[in-house]
């Protein structure tokens, strides 16, 4: 239902929320999950790109696919965790330490 609910709103893009939901009688308060589902991948996938250049500049290497692939596993809040702590490493060690405390407690 929900579905559907999203692609009548794209349809009648001239018409407003109200007039959407009176004409059908939905409530458009509640975002479909699909979308918001959609809207956390899209955070995650900035938060990754922005991290990742943000250690290459800070570390200078450039990272190694492993290390690539294991940052991409790593949750939205410990992209954030690890975007603050990054400012302090100084070397590849400190972010292999991060790494390995957040590996062991949950993302």
């Amino acid at each position: 239902m929900k579905i559907i609910t999203s692609i009548m709103v794209y349809k009648f893009a001239n018409l407003s929320r109200a007039e959407i939901k009176a004409m059908l009688g939905l409530d458009l308060t509640q975002e479909p999950r699909a979308i918001r589902e959609a809207k956390e991948e899209g955070r995650v996938v900035e938060a990754l790109a922005l991290v990742t250049r943000q250690l290459t500049r800070r570390l200078r290497p450039e990272l190694s696919d492993e290390m690539r692939s294991l940052l991409s596993t790593l949750s939205l809040s410990v992209l954030e965790d690890l975007s603050e702590a990054l400012l302090d490493f100084n070397t590849l060690a400190d972010l292999e330490h991060f790494l390995a405390e957040h590996r062991r407690s949950p993302m």
